[in-house]
């Protein structure tokens, strides 16, 4: 089994914070993209030597601006070029302001059947500074709408650690989400990518981040109300109601097999990595004069078994010792650190597998950057 992730680099305009590859000036380039899109598609197709796929996710950028030519377009080409699952995830990453009801049956009709809404935050001051494109009415109202039309697999992404964001406020955010009744909860604390408005607003002291201790507060709020309401922690910033997990974006940290089309897009082979060529008209003439538009680099084994454990760690069922060890054996100073790690409650005191604690996920890419092999 594997996945295609395919990236699509449109937005209508800017957030503050993001620092993905996209482009709010696409008008004139639009079909030359999905074309290129699609002949990537059948030209790769070999990468995942045939293997069946289970997920599709539709990542950016904004899909969720894709008209319903473009997606035939690429769900045709997918269909030729691949054999598909009879269980296949497809997976649309959606702007609340675009969930419309025309839309909702068109991604019906090309069997898309999850949907990874950004919401962000249900605080208009919040969306103002983030310059997110939807209100905060739309925000609660096209998860409505999006249940009303059968998409019962629903994503909603959420941030904490936002400037100016109460403990209070958080956690009426989160309640806000279960009592929309998703089943599916992604939470990301805010990082400030060096190339941003928030990174310049930041150094010129316009806007004050929260504190690291805030920010594991509204962690730790997150993980209660979350528990309570019956959500496990399945990743580290991922959480749902029992069969309602994200296969694609379990499969990433599993070490299964993917594809990345368009722009900037990453592929996995077990044995090494793919980046594409993050610029969009590079990316396009590449494809189109057939010359290679992305870099690789070969994993050594060292390199697969830091791999294993970065992703290993961030599930909620941790990493099998024996599959680590397939890799290399696992060297004496890593098998003192883990037991140090569990001495100081970091880590569960189990000897098949490294899991870490509730306090320990707030540390995971520390506690995994230690483990690296060198």
């Amino acid at each position: 089994m594997a996945g295609i992730y395919i990236h699509i680099p449109f937005c209508k305009q800017q957030c503050s914070y993001c620092d993905f590859h996209f482009s709010t000036t696409f008008e004139a380039y639009r079909k030359e993209m999905i074309d290129a899109i699609c002949d990537e598609l059948n030209s790769r197709a070999e990468y995942l030597e045939k293997r069946t796929i289970e997920t599709i996710y539709f990542g950016g950028g904004t899909p969720s601006l894709l008209n319903e030519a473009e997606l035939r377009q690429i769900f045709s080409t997918i269909n030729k070029r691949f054999e598909l699952s009879d269980e296949l995830e497809v997976t649309l990453e959606a702007n609340p302001d675009d969930i419309l009801e025309n839309r909702l049956v068109e991604w019906k009709k090309f069997g898309i059947n999850r949907l990874s809404i950004g919401i962000q935050s249900f605080k208009a001051e919040d969306l103002e500074w983030m310059n997110r494109a939807h209100t905060v009415d739309e925000g609660e109202n096209c998860v409505q709408l999006a249940n009303k039309y059968g998409f019962d697999n629903l994503t909603v992404d959420l941030m904490y650690g936002l400037p100016n964001l109460t403990n209070e406020e958080w956690r009426n955010h989160v309640q806000k989400v279960i009592d929309l009744e998703v089943n599916h909860i992604s939470a990301y604390c805010l990082t400030i990518e060096e190339k941003t408005a928030l990174n310049n607003w930041v150094k010129k002291g316009k806007i004050v981040p929260a504190s690291e201790d805030q920010q594991s507060e509204q962690f730790m709020i997150l993980l209660d109300t979350l528990e309570k309401a019956n959500f496990h922690q399945y990743e580290i910033s991922n959480f749902a109601k029992e069969g309602h997990e994200s296969i694609h974006n379990s499969n990433y940290w599993k070490g299964k097999w993917y594809l990345g089309v368009g722009p900037s897009a990453h592929s996995f082979n077990g044995n090494s990595r793919q980046w594409n060529v993050a610029n969009n008209q590079r990316y396009i003439q590449a494809v189109n004069k057939n010359e290679v538009y992305w870099e690789e680099e070969l994993l050594s084994k060292e390199d697969q078994f830091n791999e294993r454990i970065l992703t290993g760690l961030r599930m909620a069922i941790g990493l099998l010792v024996d599959d680590l060890e397939t890799i290399l054996p696992i060297p004496k100073e890593q098998l003192e650190l883990v037991k140090a790690l569990k001495a100081e409650g970091l880590m569960e005191n189990r000897s098949d597998v490294w899991q870490l604690t509730k306090q320990g996920r707030l540390k995971a890419d520390w506690i995994a950057a230690e483990l690296f092999i060198a």
